[in-house]
Formats: structure tokens, C-alpha cells, sequence
């Protein structure tokens, strides 16, 4: 179910009349943060393959909120995706004052055992777009001096998991580029938060090809309050956010363990 805010609601940056970009916005948590945006009177481009979806979306939005919802089909796990949808925002004369890297997926399998190409699909989307898009945005943002990015990671940034492994190293990635860059561009004006969700009602675990059990989706975090945290955070200026009570405590416990029994823990939870 959606937890989406009433139009009333504000974070503590008001975004309304600004133009957000969501990545990955056809599903899941990048569909809430469109609609959280949106709900919060900012204008929104929503971003991915699935047009039809992406469409879909927009209607809802128009007709719920009153502001700009424009589609943007494009696949970002091609190279140079980055660049692409720069030059459809920014360099087609739309300043874009919010940047949501929520697009990713992940592959559940023994490394060895997963196609290469789809492994190396994965990395482009996950890592490469998005260090490509924060590039130039970032570019932009610096020159009007103001500006908010959202990257989205995975409290998989803090495990070795096997029968993930590209999936959460390149979510540590993230993270780590994540808080980095926040401290680069904050004298600039230029804000970057990291989201980390744990496990969420969204289609990954069926696009990763992990069939679990129903007992364990029952632990899900519904999409729109991981959604919710991820903007609050990043309005408010923190640099790393982990959605969720349990999750956050999880991963504390996680540090006084020895990196072996983590990686033990990762593969009893989400490797099989």
C-alpha cells in the first residue's frame, strides 16, 4: 500500500515548483519517491524502460497533484546512459534542481553460475550510470550553486553476501561514493544523501530471480515509507540513511562481529 503525502505535507526543503528526475520510477521505491515528490508539489521526470508504466504513473500524478509529470523512456544500463538523460534534462533546457539514482537490479546466483553479460548489465546500471550521472548533474548543480541528489544502495553496502556478490559490493560502492561526494559538494551548495533500504515490497527479489519464501516477505518494508525516509533524510542533509528500526539495528550488531560470521550470517539470510 502507498504511504504517499498529502499534498499538504512539506519536508524541511520546499520543493515545490522544483524539477526532480527519478531513475527506476515504473515500480517499487522509485515510483513512491515520484509520487512523494509529487505530492509535495514538485514537477517530475520519471525515468526508465517500461513506458507504459511510466505513463501510467504520470496520468496518476497530473491528476492527483496538478504539476508537471513527464516521461522519459530509456534504458540506463546502456553506456553513455548518464550522459543521455543529462542531455535530455539540462541539456534540452530543463535545469533539474533533484537527482534520484533509484534505478539498479540485482542477480541472485553463485557468481560463476550467472551469465557474464548480465553481470556486467547490472554493474553498468548500478555503478556506472549513476557515478556518470552525478558527474553531470553534479557539474550543473555546482554552477547555479544549489541542489539535492539521492543515490539508492542497500544495507547489502555493509555485507558480503554470497549469491549477491557484485550486487552488494557494488552497493558498498555506492555508499562510500555516496558519503564522499556529499563532503565534496556541500561548500558548493550541492547536497547527496545515500538511501539504504533493506529488504522491500518491490519487484526485485522476482527480477533477481530469488524465489522466496512467503513467510519471508512478510517481513517486507512497504516501498513508500523506505521512500519517505530516503527524502527526509536527503532534505535534511544526512549523508547516509538506513530505512527501517530493525534494519538500522541489524547492521550495528553487524559491526561487532568478525567479517567471516557476517559473511556466514549474509548467506543464511539471503543466499539460498
Amino acid at each position: 500500500m502507498s504511504t504517499s503525502l498529502s499534498r499538504g505535507t512539506r519536508f524541511r526543503v520546499d520543493v515545490k515548483g522544483l524539477r526532480a528526475v527519478v531513475t527506476g520510477a515504473s515500480s517499487g521505491i522509485g515510483a513512491e519517491l515520484a509520487r512523494q515528490l509529487a505530492a509535495a508539489g514538485a514537477d517530475v521526470i520519471l525515468v526508465a524502460r517500461r513506458k507504459d508504466r511510466l505513463e501510467a504513473l504520470a496520468a496518476e500524478l497530473r491528476s492527483a497533484h496538478g504539476g508537471a509529470a513527464e516521461v522519459l523512456a530509456l534504458d540506463l544500463g546502456l553506456p553513455g546512459a548518464g550522459k543521455a538523460l543529462w542531455d535530455a534534462t539540462e541539456g534540452a533546457g530543463k535545469p533539474i534542481d533533484i537527482l534520484i539514482n533509484n534505478a539498479g537490479f540485482g542477480s541472485h546466483g553463485a557468481f560463476l553460475d550467472l551469465p557474464l553479460e548480465r553481470t556486467l548489465e547490472q554493474l553498468q546500471l548500478n555503478l556506472v550510470t549513476l557515478t556518470e550521472s552525478c558527474h553531470h548533474f553534479g557539474h550543473s548543480m555546482k554552477a547555479r550553486g544549489r541542489g539535492h541528489i539521492l543515490n539508492v544502495a542497500s544495507i547489502g553496502a555493509w555485507l558480503s553476501t554470497p549469491n549477491y556478490a557484485t550486487y552488494t559490493a557494488g552497493k558498498a560502492y555506492v555508499r562510500n561514493f555516496s558519503e564522499a561526494l556529499a563532503f565534496e559538494l556541500r561548500p558548493m551548495g550541492v547536497v547527496v544523501s545515500c538511501l539504504c533500504p533493506g529488504p522491500t515490497d518491490t519487484e526485485f527479489v522476482d527480477v533477481a530471480g530469488h524465489a522466496m519464501k512467503s513467510w519471508q516477505k512478510k517481513f517486507f518494508m512497504d516501498a513508500g515509507s523506505c521512500a519517505r525516509i530516503g527524502l527526509e533524510a536527503l532534505f535534511a542533509e544526512r549523508p547516509n540513511v538506513i530505512a527501517g528500526a530493525s534494519n538500522k539495528a541489524m547492521m550495528f550488531t553487524m559491526r561487532f562481529l568478525p567479517r567471516r560470521t557476517v559473511t556466514w550470517i549474509s548467506a543464511r539470510m539471503m543466499g539460498s
